[in-house]
């Protein structure tokens, strides 16, 4: 008789379920852990040098974490200057662009076109019908800043160096370059007024052409040779040879830009880029590039937060086909925080405890959030990774038949 009555407030339970979806009350469980903060927008900025740490013998300069774009350091950063070859960061990237979206290879032979041939400064005098494979151009380009090189790769990319041009602005305006004009792939500037970036737009670009893995093979490269050993290529950024950590990137000299550099490093996970413009010589770039870089590996590191262990299960379906959803555990970006700030930040998990059906694959089931103090630095969904259909009334049945057939104590709702 107990169980027969079990069973019609079973029936009484199930049918009400049939006209109205089950309720499920949201319970939320929450779980913190200590991690680092993230980066103070609180840095010396602006165009006044006796307020940076650092001697900025330069017009320009900034200083960017890699990963998140952030600017760490900057004097006068949005003032348009030449930026000479350091130009060619951005023709290394679409060549970057190219190649990672199958649309050229490295293999690739290109013929050597008149306009190319032409070009005047840094070069590997090619000449008009010689060719060269990409990845020979590319050395070139990269190492030995040969404005030949820079414009055939750009010509066999668009198919003219105008239309490559084009190309460059069009994807420097997607990247935020607000204040960048390009007028050739190499930075020559003997016939232009015109052709000027920033320290900040070179910054942005930088960034971007170092998220392509690959293109450190050349711009760590200190000394290499083209046509057999013939044509020999010395890369014009020294720090490759004497800073420890260096991934590249491009020096850029000219009477009217003076001496440019965009020189990245790396250690223990922190990728930075400094940028300098308008040195007057050599040296003061590469000092001030040098000054810039260890000010932020000083200051700085790379920390990716960890969700706290067992914060995340799976969460209850009521009234669903399965008891349970699983939950999809996000991929936590580091974070770049000031040395000694490790114990201000905290993680914190909202799941929900248990959820009406159905439940969709993908489904948001609450989210993880990297907290500085009340300010919300990040924040990630936690998701189903399954479907979950609801119940119905053939699936009720079969449920009460099982139970009453199996003698089971629990009940199947």
């Amino acid at each position: 008789m107990k169980k027969l009555f079990c069973l019609l407030i079973c029936v009484c339970f199930i049918t009400q379920c049939a006209i109205s979806s089950f309720g499920a009350q949201m319970v939320v469980r929450e779980s913190e852990e200590n991690v680092p903060s993230t980066f103070s927008s609180a840095v010396p900025n602006g165009d006044d040098k006796t307020k940076l740490p650092v001697e900025v013998k330069a017009k320009a300069a900034v200083l960017m974490d890699v990963q998140s774009g952030k600017v760490l350091l900057s004097y006068n950063p949005d003032i348009k200057l030449y930026p000479a070859s350091v130009t060619k960061i951005m023709t290394i990237l679409l060549v970057a662009e190219a190649i990672d979206s199958k649309k050229i290879t490295l293999a690739d032979k290109v013929t050597c076109s008149a306009n190319a041939a032409s070009k005047g400064g840094s070069q590997i005098w090619l000449e008009e019908g010689e060719q060269m494979t990409v990845d020979e151009l590319l050395r070139a380009t990269v190492i030995g800043s040969a404005n030949d090189a820079a414009t055939l790769l750009g010509e066999y990319i668009s198919g003219s160096e105008s239309a490559f041009v084009a190309l460059m602005n069009a994807r420097a305006k997607e990247l935020g370059m607000k204040n960048t004009d390009f007028l050739n792939a190499t930075g020559l500037d003997d016939t232009t007024e015109a052709h000027l970036t920033t320290a900040l737009d070179i910054g942005i670009m930088s960034c971007e052409l170092l998220k392509h893995d690959f293109i450190t093979d050349y711009t760590t490269v200190w000394m290499d040779s083209l046509r057999n050993g013939k044509t020999e290529l010395v890369n014009t950024n020294k720090l490759v040879r004497f800073y420890e950590g260096t991934t590249g990137l491009k020096t850029g000299t000219t009477a009217k830009a003076g001496c440019c550099v965009s020189a990245s490093a790396k250690r223990d996970n922190l990728h930075l880029v400094a940028v300098v413009m308008g040195s007057e010589n050599s040296n003061d770039r590469f000092e001030t590039a040098k000054s810039l870089l260890s000010w932020g590996f000083s200051n700085y590191i790379s920390y990716t937060p960890k969700i706290p262990e067992g914060a995340i299960t799976s969460v209850e379906v009521i009234g669903g086909r399965s008891e349970r959803a699983d939950v999809s555990v996000p991929q936590i970006a580091t974070e770049l925080i000031k040395k000694g700030e490790e114990e201000k930040i905290t993680v914190k998990t909202d799941l929900c405890e248990n959820v009406s059906a159905p439940v969709l694959e993908g489904q948001t089931l609450g989210t993880v959030a990297v907290m500085n103090g009340e300010n919300t630095l990040a924040e990630y969904k936690l998701t189903a990774t399954n479907e979950v259909k609801k119940l119905t009334l053939p699936d009720v049945w079969l449920k009460m038949l099982n139970f009453l057939a199996t003698g089971e104590t629990k009940y199947p709702f």
